[in-house]
């Protein structure tokens, strides 16, 4: 993670105060903003560094299927369970477990949720024994979980167990002067990949990236080579 801003020194900040716990964390910012990138660090400086961090992303698995990733089954427990089959969460104990796009949790899955929270213990689908998970839990949104709330869609308990510590991630258009610092790095980077001996960006280049609006697009511009040098 790289920026010398206010605004994500502040982040880092909280980063480091919140890796020597473990308290759950709740993340929220808008798309690209780095919200695994935050889960990863935090997971990295803590105490267990050494055990798994497991991420998965709630909004990108049908609901049919959700549970399943994130508890586990047992073999024979529902059509094409042919094999017994271990969760997300059981396979994040002593590491970390990271819950991308909280908000797109069903209601029956945030009460499972939100008993594991309470009692460290889950169970497979198609069993009855309670497994017992030590892991941490990092949590993400793009959505506003007080409004969900609001409408229902959302349970306050379950907010408030996640959100023990909240991070609020800056878009990079409120984040002054960090716009050039990850511009620069990705070209090296990039310049590195390909074999190609590129100084820099032509100062249209670099007037043009700080005028950017930098708002969320469902598809990005590529850099022209006449934009570098």
């Amino acid at each position: 993670m790289l920026g010398t801003s206010p605004q994500i020194q502040e982040v880092f900040t909280s980063i480091r105060k919140v890796a020597t716990t473990d308290a759950p964390v709740l993340i929220s910012g808008e798309n690209g903003t780095g919200k695994e990138l935050v889960a990863w660090a935090i997971h990295r400086q803590s105490a267990r560094r050494e055990y798994p961090f497991v991420a998965i992303n709630c909004g990108a698995i049908p609901e049919t299927l959700l549970e399943s990733e994130l508890f586990g089954h047992e073999k024979g427990a529902f059509t094409g369970a042919h094999i017994q089959r271990m969760g997300r969460i059981e396979k994040a104990q002593g590491g970390t477990l990271f819950l991308d796009e909280i908000g797109e949790l069903s209601t029956a899955l945030q009460v499972k949720l939100l008993r594991f929270l309470q009692e460290q213990r889950i169970e497979r689908i198609g069993v009855r024994e309670e497994i017992f998970v030590d892991s941490r839990v990092i949590a993400a949104t793009n959505t506003d979980l007080e409004q969900a709330m609001k409408e229902g869609r959302f349970r306050e308990d379950l907010y408030y167990r996640l959100g023990v510590v909240v991070i609020a991630l800056p878009p990079l258009r409120d984040r002054e002067g960090d716009i050039l610092l990850l511009a620069n790095d990705l070209l090296q980077k990039y310049a590195s990949e390909s074999k190609k001996k590129i100084s820099g960006y032509t100062a249209k280049a670099l007037g043009e990236m700080q005028k950017e609006a930098w708002k969320i697009h469902q598809q990005g511009e590529t850099i022209r080579l006449r934009d570098l040098k």
